[in-house]
């Protein structure tokens, strides 16, 4: 309920007030790109890596997307210090 929602970048973020940005979105023609800004962190780390050691992706194609582990990983993403932009 305390997260909140912004469009930066032509993309949507997601964050907790006072603790910054957990997660952006980013969509492509044939995927969705999902940041997890401290990704490193969550259990299991999502499987996309970065450039930028805390970050991790999630990518989502048509017909293979796990609802159940991307429920936790947001769950578990709220409760980590976000990015600040």
């Amino acid at each position: 309920p305390a997260v909140r929602e912004a469009v930066t970048w032509s993309s949507p973020f997601f964050g907790v007030e006072g603790q910054g940005w957990f997660l952006g979105i980013h969509v492509f023609t044939r995927y969705v790109k999902v940041a997890f800004f401290n990704g490193a962190s969550l259990k299991p780390p999502p499987p996309g890596a970065s450039k930028q050691a805390r970050v991790r992706y999630y990518d989502i194609y048509e017909g293979a997307f796990d609802e159940k582990q991307f429920t936790v990983w947001v769950k578990q993403a709220t409760k980590f210090p976000g990015e600040k932009m």
